[in-house]
């Protein structure tokens, strides 16, 4: 998915319930870079924009039935929202200042800062999380000092998450 496609599927979203801005978080978080010429296809093979409104957040999954998975908007164009809330995502404290806002038309998007979004992959652990986060680093869109600095202020979901993105943290390589 590229910004064009992401933004799209947002005007679509804003057309059915009104919001304007949209807080974009997992992997198509990195598609608010400013060099877009600079990020690896791997971190943005994702047709899934996991996401919520920024004032509203139960509002996105209202959208469900028409932008969904499986929906006439997916089945048309390939790529569908994914509504979360906004507490599903392991963040760093302080993440909501580093939002990076892109405007595009009647529609903004909130994505998170690339080094967050990776803390929140690395929380999750599953082997595409951890190929994005390593293509983040691979490309110096994420920052191991930069992520090291960020797990120390991250209020994990329990002491087993936490010791767990320690360790992928600890085992992570740059290229």
């Amino acid at each position: 998915m590229n910004i064009d496609v992401l933004m799209c599927l947002l005007n679509s979203a804003q057309q059915r319930c009104g919001h304007r801005d949209y807080v974009v978080i997992g992997s198509l978080s990195i598609l608010g870079m400013a060099q877009v010429e600079a990020i690896p296809l791997d971190m943005t093979l994702s047709i899934d924009a996991d996401c919520y409104t920024l004032t509203d957040p139960p509002r996105v999954f209202d959208l469900v039935n028409e932008l969904g998975e499986g929906s006439p908007y997916h089945r048309l164009h390939g790529v569908y929202l994914d509504p979360v809330s906004p507490h599903l995502p392991t963040l760093p404290c302080g993440w909501e200042q580093r939002l990076i806002k892109v405007t595009q038309a009647q529609v903004s998007a909130h994505f998170l800062e690339p080094n967050d979004a990776a803390i929140s992959k690395l929380a999750r652990g599953e082997p595409r999380d951890l190929r994005w986060v390593l293509a983040g680093l691979r490309a110096s869109l994420v920052s191991l000092p930069v992520l090291r600095l960020r797990a120390r202020n991250t209020t994990f979901l329990d002491a087993a998450e936490q010791a767990a993105t320690e360790a992928r943290l600890a085992n992570l390589e740059p290229a």
